[in-house]
């Protein structure tokens, strides 16, 4: 007989207790035996948040030494991934704090959800769920795709009772609806902040969730609206402007507050944006997002990258009125908004399967 679990998890926190999985430092991921709440996941991907792999890939180039191959590079990814899920039983970045989600097809249903919820064994799913409270045992690192933040692993998982997934779309290629769920909370964040005749800037346009942001805002904001595109790179810049979301596309360092007042100052005869959706996964991008938008108006923090203190300290320092939303990653029907954004747009679903499938 299963021993009975937690809807939330509570029962695999090992340290400190009292606390949920996500903020607990060690969880148990036992996985011979799973509790009657739980669902077993054969593990196929992960698919690593990008401010932490961004971190992780950092780190292992320092660790490696300068000069160092790809191979030693990659050596050093698969020890850091190794050592978070042994010290911790899932996988948290130790300095962002911050997961990822996955991809991998249900093993075993615990008893008390048999019938309850709509998936069977052998069903393929992405959870929508962050890894940093997700139990994940890590048998072997199978290959490293470091241009989409994608690791192939053996190894098993478990999804809690309060868990959200998604079913894999069979109309979708896997590692295309992976990439798009990574980020679902975004797209589906704009489309409830955008209306018609806004302004909108979105920060890290040119990334995953900026095209998904870019093509949302669009859709909100009508011909009325102006949908602005910082990106980083030219290649992500020319990328941007050739889908035809953004009005304007433009290359800036959103580490840089002043100058990009400045620019999106020129670009919206200082009345400034509505909302501002920021997406990029470097820290020091918060005065940029709040400088940029007007009084009244709403900056949506999407980035793991993003330090609440000096987002609210500095909104406060520069006599800002903004409103700040912290994206959780979630927001209903998040899953079905992204996936449906791939199929309205072949543009979009192009370009995601050229760079992520």
């Amino acid at each position: 007989m299963q021993k009975k679990g937690n809807k939330y998890g509570t029962h695999r926190v090992i340290e400190p207790k009292g606390v949920l999985p996500q903020p607990a430092n060690k969880i148990d991921n036992n996985m011979d035996e799973i509790y009657d709440n739980e669902i077993l996941i054969d593990v196929q991907t992960l698919n690593i948040d990008s401010a932490s792999f961004t971190d992780i890939h950092n780190y292992a180039i320092q660790q490696a030494g300068e000069g160092a191959s790809r191979d030693a590079v990659m050596e050093e990814v698969k020890k850091e991934m190794l050592l978070n899920v042994e010290l911790q039983g899932k996988h948290r970045n130790r300095r962002t704090g911050s997961g990822g989600m996955l991809l991998g097809r249900v093993e075993k249903i615990g008893d008390a959800l048999k019938g309850k919820i709509d998936l069977k064994e052998g069903d393929k799913i992405a959870t929508l769920v962050s890894l940093s409270l997700t139990p994940l045992r890590i048998d072997e690192i199978l290959e490293i795709r470091e241009d989409v933040d994608q690791v192939d692993i053996k190894g098993k998982a478990i999804l809690f009772e309060s868990g959200i997934y998604a079913k894999i779309p069979s109309d979708l290629p896997e590692k295309l609806a992976l990439s798009a769920l990574d980020v679902a909370g975004a797209p589906a964040q704009t489309a409830k902040l955008c209306k018609p005749g806004d302004t909108v800037l979105i920060i890290g346009a040119g990334g995953k969730s900026g095209m998904l942001c870019c093509y949302e805002a669009k859709k909100r904001v009508g011909v009325t609206g102006k949908v602005i595109g910082m990106t980083h790179s030219q290649k992500s810049t020319e990328r941007l402007q050739k889908l035809g979301f953004c009005d304007v596309v433009f290359a800036g360092n959103a580490s840089d507050p002043v100058a990009m007042l400045e620019k999106i100052s020129e670009l919206t005869n200082g009345h400034m944006a509505d909302v501002t959706i920021n997406n990029v996964n470097i820290p020091d991008t918060e005065m940029t997002s709040v400088l940029c938008t007007k009084d009244d108006g709403i900056v949506y923090f999407f980035s793991m990258a993003t330090s609440f203190t000096k987002a609210a300290l500095g909104a406060e320092g520069v006599g800002s009125d903004v409103t700040m939303i912290i994206g959780n990653g979630y927001t209903k029907g998040h899953a079905e908004i992204t996936l449906q954004e791939l199929r309205e747009c072949k543009a979009l679903r192009d370009i995601f399967t050229e760079l992520y499938a």
